[in-house]
């Protein structure tokens, strides 16, 4: 079966859960914004994502991109697809009137994105850096690079990539030798090979805007040093540019993406922001980009729990223990479904996929209030929830999307394991999520070592105790949730004086540190959709599988983190 969106799920997150309507409309560019425009958006991109983009999923897989003397050739009809999104206006959802775009909330970009990278990753991957690099324009760009790039990048009619890793700088870009030298008109050429690269060359687009990280002449070394170039592939007078692909990479999974070797020989270019502030820029970039890895996560956990969920549904074996299933009949075995270690895989993953969904879009409405709000303390509120939830998102959502794909196979039994189901495409497609972008690893030495720690915790204290507030403790799940919140902050200023003792403790727990944090804000999430459900039935089973099989590693998590400051504090007295 294909993936199909399910707009009457997020709607309920985003309406009964945020209340997001009445605090975006509470922002001027969005005044006219209400659930009515809202249900029309999603309505609209879920038959979208459904008809068109989720039918090329398995061919994508199956028959992938083509390189041929230095071009790529995407799968049979991504090229006609992507064509359908740019004409449907759906790259251009949040950007700036202005530049083509309708000025719709970031949210239902967000959902949008999600949506597509569950029906069909592969193409998904081709405008997966619009945003980002329209952004990262917007703020960085020159008068004249902005008028020549900015509205074809906002309506997708020029797709753009991200070209910062090479083969021997990964992680570390401090490392990138790319060089850019200036010329007399204030361009810059370029020369160096950069890999990795999404969609560094395809017959998507016309043209293809590169923005890519390098260094000059004058540079100091290290990351400092880096600058960031706009080198397109078409120049002006519709002549190629020195920017050519050597190879696509043969990978695991993401067939239909071209991943590229990218080689740049004396490129034109020009500089996007300050000499030596390339990163500052890029991470404009950067920062949109994890966001919606996050939502891949969520997005291809969705798939993967659909596929599961109706095999589970159809598939008969054995007799489930308990009380006679109403769905016996006269069958001499039951659904699988009936099954009580097949619906704990289900609704432990349904789970998951709510309760990520509830941060998720939460931190695609804060983007907005950051962006758009008229009170400072609350857009400061808002840049501050996006900078400590991001990475968390970013590392737990693509953590669970592949190990909760892997759990939905399981379902399946041995059909799992051969390409008839798609769910091995799933588990395939999804892994790569848990490592661009920034891997997990580094997403959670990000949280702990340079959002947490530097103000001893303060910024996160102020996090937590924004959702405590919003949380009521008359209500027994609610107020769980409150002394979890104060079990982190705890957690949090021990960290804080572990680290002073021994500066690499917080670079051995950041992981565990990060859970704690998700499974923490996950009980916030689940807490809020118990109540706004209101004993609906469609919300009870996840929620009870939530604290019955996922939480209760907040506790395991929280120990080990507190076992290893302990050891650390307890060192000195121990040699004296």
């Amino acid at each position: 079966m294909d993936y199909q969106p399910r707009p009457a799920d997020v709607e309920f997150v985003l309406n009964a859960v945020l209340g997001a309507t009445p605090r975006l409309s509470a922002l001027a560019p969005f005044a006219d914004f209400d659930t009515a425009l809202q249900a029309q958006v999603l309505e609209g991109a879920a038959r979208f994502v459904g008809e068109v983009i989720a039918p090329l999923n398995r061919s994508g897989d199956e028959i992938g991109c083509r390189f041929e003397a230095g071009e790529v050739h995407t799968p049979p009809g991504f090229r006609a697809a992507y064509q359908a999104f740019v004409e449907g206006g759906w790259p251009a959802l949040a950007a700036s009137p202005a530049d083509g775009g309708q000025g719709l909330p970031a949210v239902l970009e967000a959902v949008l994105y999600e949506w597509m990278s569950g029906a069909n990753h592969g193409l998904t991957m081709a405008p997966g850096l619009l945003h980002g690099a329209y952004e990262c324009l917007r703020h960085h760009g020159s008068d004249a690079l902005q008028q020549r790039y900015l509205s074809k990048i906002a309506t997708g009619e020029w797709l753009a990539t991200m070209c910062l890793t090479e083969a021997h700088a990964g992680s570390d870009l401090g490392q990138v030798r790319t060089r850019a030298v200036p010329q007399a008109d204030g361009s810059h050429r370029v020369s160096g090979s950069k890999i990795f690269i999404s969609g560094g060359e395809h017959d998507l687009t016309a043209n293809i805007v590169h923005l890519v990280l390098c260094r000059m002449p004058d540079a100091p070394p290290g990351p400092k040093g880096l600058s960031l170039v706009l080198v397109p592939k078409m120049l002006d007078d519709d002549t190629r540019n020195g920017v050519h692909c050597e190879r696509i990479e043969e990978k695991m999974g993401l067939h239909g993406s071209s991943t590229c070797v990218m080689r740049f020989d004396e490129a034109t270019g020009w500089l996007v922001g300050e000499p030596h502030r390339g990163l500052a820029a890029m991470f404009v970039m950067m920062n949109s980009a994890r966001l919606h890895v996050a939502l891949q996560g969520i997005g291809l956990l969705d798939a993967a729990w659909q596929k599961a969920d109706a095999y589970a549904r159809e598939r008969r074996q054995m007799r489930a223990p308990g009380p006679v299933p109403a769905s016996r009949g006269t069958e001499a075995a039951d659904l699988i479904a009936e099954h009580p270690a097949v619906r704990r895989i289900l609704d432990t993953q349904r789970a998951w996929i709510d309760g990520a969904r509830v941060l998720g879009y939460r931190t695609a409405l804060m983007l907005d209030v950051a962006q758009h709000g008229d009170d400072a303390k609350a857009r400061e509120r808002a840049q501050r929830w996006c900078a400590i939830v991001t990475p968390v998102l970013k590392a737990a959502c693509t953590q669970q999307g592949f190990l909760g794909a892997s759990e939905c196979l399981q379902v399946f039994g041995g059909h799992g394991y051969v390409r008839e189901w798609g769910i091995e495409q799933v588990v395939r497609d999804a892994r790569v999520s848990m490592i661009y972008e920034g891997t997990n690893e580094i997403q959670a030495i990000d949280l702990l070592v340079r959002k947490v720690l530097p103000d001893g915790g303060s910024a996160m204290s102020g996090v937590l105790i924004e959702l405590r507030d919003e949380l009521d403790a008359s209500r027994d799940a609610d107020a769980d949730v409150q002394r979890r919140l104060a079990q982190l902050r705890y957690l949090t200023t021990s960290v804080a004086m572990a680290a002073h003792a021994a500066p690499t403790l917080p670079y051995e727990v950041a992981d565990d540190y990060l859970r704690v944090v998700m499974l923490a804000m996950m009980a916030w999430a689940w807490a809020r959709i118990d109540m706004a459900a209101d004993g609906d039935a469609r919300w009870s089973a996840p929620c009870a599988a939530f604290r019955r099989h996922a939480l209760p590693e907040f506790d395991m998590r929280l120990g080990m983190v507190k076992r290893a400051c302990e050891a650390v504090t307890a060192a000195p007295a121990a040699t004296a």
